[in-house]
């Protein structure tokens, strides 16, 4: 491959999103600067009407960022001590705080082999009489089983709330994700395919009474209009209006981006092809925004070491589940073996929408090479 790789490939290019959306960013962000508006006002307000209605939902609620989405919708449900959360354990760890910082306990529950998303049989596996909610992880940018998981939720009374911080735009049948529970939980990480300039989130519901018990958490349990009129304990997570106005922006794009996403994907697959490689599935009835490029691969410590000498960045999303994490030890009951397993090979490779074939061409090759480079498990075992 002498040759080939000229040019590093990053695992994010977030100048060339950035760049996309300057001229609609800095006239708004100097007219904010000399407004002095800086928390709230009329940019926040129309992204949050914008957000609700590209979702789908009556309401969106802007706050500080994805974690404070999932934490202070779990506050406004009246979820706390002495309650129990399911939520798949192959996740971001803000996903387990969340339901630790309310004061409840997480159900840590395994996942499908083919998607690695939770799955109704694996929500009913979790369980107990304790249980009151499930957090639904849409990893990696799709949605899972959204009917059959609904199903098991109202057979056993609980919750549905959707962590949907890595799915903007994803579907379950047509249907956006956030749309299905009590509430999704967003978050505008940069990195996030709609992303904003630093830590963001967002809760969307149809829920009005949820929506205003939300709006008072967040400005530190300030109701009715008054700034002295504290009615419950909240928090400060407001949403910057900086941010609003680089969500607008790139909202403006997302759908394009997501199709960018998708084709860079099936450019991955044709490319790959063959190989040892094992893609992480899409299900027939989901459609994915892929926030990340997901594959698993044999030795992968190796694999990405190599890579990594060939130029390409790589990162693994997540390594250690959570029930296996010193933090949330306490709370692991059993073995959850898929997770477990899955968390040993998977590789997240480089993509973002303005990569270009080429780019994906020289990821592909390079991973090729490598893998046509491993030495055999025995033979290593042996070396050793």
């Amino acid at each position: 491959m002498t040759g080939f790789l000229n040019e590093s490939v990053p695992f994010l290019d977030l100048k060339s999103m950035s760049a996309e959306i300057a001229d609609d960013v800095l006239p708004a962000w100097r007219q904010m600067f000399l407004e002095g508006q800086f928390v709230g006002g009329p940019p926040v307000e129309i992204f949050e009407a914008e957000w609700a209605e590209y979702c789908g939902t009556e309401h969106a609620i802007g706050v500080a960022n994805g974690t404070d989405a999932l934490l202070l919708t779990l506050r406004a449900l009246g979820i706390g001590p002495g309650d129990e959360v399911v939520c798949p354990t192959n996740t971001f760890v803000a996903t387990a705080e969340a339901i630790v910082l309310a004061g409840a306990v997480p159900r840590f529950a395994d996942v499908s082999p083919d998607t690695l998303l939770l799955t109704p049989a694996t929500l009913r596996a979790a369980v107990t009489p304790q249980t009151r909610a499930v957090l639904v992880v849409h990893l990696y940018g799709q949605m899972p089983d959204m009917d059959g998981i609904a199903a098991v939720a109202a057979e056993a009374g609980l919750l549905i709330v959707e962590d949907a911080a890595q799915a903007h735009g994803a579907t379950w049948r047509g249907r956006r994700a956030g749309s299905f529970g009590a509430a999704g939980c967003f978050s505008f990480y940069p990195g996030k395919n709609l992303g904003a300039a630093g830590d963001a989130g967002a809760v969307v519901t149809d829920d009005a009474e949820l929506a205003e018990r939300l709006r008072v958490l967040r400005n530190h349990g300030r109701s009715g209009g008054s700034h002295h009129s504290h009615t419950m304990v909240g928090t400060n997570s407001r949403l910057d209006t900086l941010q609003a106005v680089v969500l607008s922006a790139k909202l403006r794009r997302l759908e394009g981006w997501n199709v960018l996403r998708r084709a860079l994907m099936d450019q991955y697959r044709e490319g790959l092809a063959g190989t040892a490689v094992r893609f992480v599935e899409v299900a027939p009835d989901a459609t994915s925004v892929h926030h990340l490029a997901v594959v698993r691969v044999p030795q992968r410590a190796q694999v990405q070491q190599e890579l990594g000498r060939l130029g390409i960045a790589t990162g693994i999303h997540y390594p250690v589940p959570c029930h296996q994490c010193p933090a949330f030890i306490e709370y692991a009951r059993e073995p959850l073996p898929v997770a477990e397993a899955a968390a040993d090979e998977i590789l997240s490779l480089p993509l973002s929408p303005h990569m270009s074939l080429d780019q994906v061409s020289r990821v592909c090759t390079a991973l090729r090479e490598v893998l046509e480079g491993l030495q055999p498990m025995a033979e290593v075992r042996h070396v050793v």
